[in-house]
């Protein structure tokens, strides 16, 4: 019998051509797609969305039943991103690195996602992420960033915000320091990866 993988694919990068980011992704995509049967969700986040403000706060903090429609309408975007998330089995994630750190429009995925009660909880042993048994590619590029360097914010935030809400298993392809590793060669280590 045979199972069909969900990916949820997101695209961070402001680039719709020439993307290292968006390029070493599609490999990963090509890979999974030649292993099997897959159902792909694309989410591009740089088209942009919405920032947390007052209102979605007031809404998110607001027990289901008793949210108004206004409030169910503020929170639309952010279930429409947690149920991408709880569909998926595996999440690839497209990590331009901008100054540093993660694009703003990632933070903003982040931010709608990290929903106490949806994605996580709070227990008296500390915050304990609900969206187990899920596996997480980062795609990481940047230009003069390297990987793991003392000035990589990006990569390590990343991994702990997946952390945080239950996806531990995560596996980071590289291309930092303006094509230090060839697209090639990492989606090369993917496939050596997945074999073992």
């Amino acid at each position: 019998m045979s199972t069909t993988t969900t990916i949820l694919n997101i695209t961070a990068s402001a680039r719709t051509t020439g993307s290292k980011t968006r390029a070493l992704a599609d490999d990963v995509l090509a890979e999974y797609a030649a292993a099997g049967e897959t159902t792909v969700i694309s989410r591009n986040v740089a088209a942009g969305l919405p920032f947390v403000d007052e209102d979605w706060v007031g809404a998110n903090f607001t027990h289901e039943a008793e949210r108004t429609p206004d409030q169910r309408a503020k929170l639309m975007v952010s279930d429409s991103l947690v149920a991408e998330l709880e569909a998926a089995d595996v999440v690839v994630i497209g990590l331009p690195v901008y100054n540093f750190g993660v694009p703003a429009s990632l933070k903003a995925w982040i931010d709608m996602v990290a929903r106490v009660g949806k994605t996580f909880r709070y227990t008296s042993s500390g915050p304990v992420g609900l969206l187990t048994g899920k596996k997480a590619i980062i795609a990481m590029a940047s230009g003069g960033t390297k990987y793991g360097s003392a000035i990589d914010f990006a990569t390590p935030y990343l991994k702990h915000a997946l952390s945080f809400i239950g996806i531990q298993d995560v596996t980071v392809l590289v291309a930092d320091e303006a094509d230090a590793t060839d697209i090639a060669a990492a989606a090369g280590t993917l496939h050596n990866a997945q074999a073992a």
